[in-house]
């Protein structure tokens, strides 16, 4: 071989290198984590979702489970709200009740009640006990 089929063939290899090592990165950033897929679903529903009465059955270890109705058909839904950056730090007997919600249109299953820049709870306050303590009103309170 000449010193030119040597240059060419050390170019060819060099240039394969790069042609692998920049598909591997492309194929690496595109590649999102289940976190981020979740958040960027919130985000999506929240900003193109239609609100919409609903109503939480159990609030459990993170999850606040919910039923809602449109158009005649039920859905039954729960909701991870351990990844939020705010944690929710309520306690179940003061989220289960009526609630808003956001769905999207064309799939109302895919809803939440709660995402980073938007709260469909209602929060009640704790009861008559703690009125008397504190003064307060009994009513409801969205976050």
């Amino acid at each position: 071989m000449t010193s030119s089929d040597w240059l060419l063939l050390v170019f060819l290899v060099l240039a394969a290198g790069a042609l692998i090592g920049a598909a591997a990165m492309v194929v690496l950033r595109i590649r999102v984590s289940p976190q981020e897929q979740e958040r960027r679903r919130r985000k999506h529903i929240n900003g193109i979702g239609r609100p919409h009465d609903g109503l939480i059955t159990d609030f459990a270890d993170g999850l606040i489970h919910y039923v809602y109705e449109i158009h005649g058909v039920s859905y039954t839904a729960s909701q991870d709200v351990t990844a939020l950056a705010e944690p929710v730090p309520y306690e179940a007997s003061r989220i289960v009740g009526p609630a808003t919600l956001k769905y999207l249109v064309r799939n109302p299953a895919n809803s939440i009640v709660i995402c980073e820049n938007w709260s469909g709870l209602r929060i009640r306050d704790p009861g008559p006990e703690a009125d008397l303590c504190q003064g307060e009103s009994n009513h409801e309170k969205t976050v």
